[in-house]
């Protein structure tokens, strides 16, 4: 019978650990275009300063590490189409299916608003 070293059984236990764990949504899986484009128009609408760059940051990752980029991707087309006029953005507007998925987004909105604005001193 072999002894085992602590090194021994700590990596053999986070190995456990890693397979064990669930899996997760990655939490970087936002290209880093829209990550720009986040944190520009939200610097835009709470000023060009360093405190509004960190929080703005803050509540992209927040928002990422919630919503699936293609979950935001989905909710912010709605959006969009939403904006316009006409048959076509009639049925973006009164479409359950496209209130849920709106309301996923806002409710990550809101969390990271939480967690980086409401949050932060």
């Amino acid at each position: 019978m072999t002894r085992r070293t602590p090194e021994v059984a700590l990596a053999a236990a986070l190995a456990a650990a890693l397979v064990a764990a669930p899996a997760r949504a990655d939490e970087n899986d936002y290209p880093t275009d829209a990550r720009a484009d986040y944190v520009f128009g939200c610097m835009a609408a709470n000023g060009q300063t360093r405190e509004a760059l960190e929080k703005c940051s803050c509540s992209l990752d927040a928002l990422a590490s919630i919503l699936p980029y293609d979950k935001y991707v989905q909710a912010s087309t709605i959006l969009s189409m939403r904006q316009g006029i006409g048959q076509r953005t009639t049925a973006f507007k009164s479409t359950k299916m496209f209130d849920d998925k709106v309301a996923d987004l806002r409710r990550a909105q809101a969390e990271a608003e939480i967690r980086c604005y409401r949050g932060a001193s």
